[in-house]
């Protein structure tokens, strides 16, 4: 059975950092591309970042510069690296992969 569990979030201040973690279990998880989402109160799931078998990276413009994506192929883990967080952060953030694999989500709340 395919799992994915996320973990990292939590309530920081505006311009503070967080990392996010999703381990994967039940597939051959090096395959696969490995994708970050959010979504935040009221408003449709969005993609964030992407990190494909190979390593190659990609973001939604928001986050561009401010997070990295990375994965631990050893660990079925990848990595949500996220600095310099601001209040349009806020969401509630999901690992997926394949055709319809996502985690429970992590909540991310970014406030003063």
């Amino acid at each position: 059975q395919v799992q994915l569990v996320e973990s990292g979030g939590g309530l920081v201040q505006p311009g503070e950092n967080l990392r996010l973690s999703c381990v994967v279990s039940g597939t051959i998880f090096r395959f696969y591309s490995m994708y970050w989402y959010r979504q935040a109160p009221g408003k449709q799931r969005e993609f964030v970042a992407v990190i494909t078998s190979g390593g190659s990276t990609n973001y939604a413009d928001s986050v561009k510069g401010r997070f990295t994506i990375s994965r631990d192929n050893a660990k079925n883990a990848v990595y949500l690296q996220m600095n310099s967080l601001k209040a349009e952060d806020t969401a509630l953030y999901y690992c997926h992969f394949g055709v319809n694999y996502w985690g429970q989500g992590t909540q991310v709340t970014v406030s003063s």
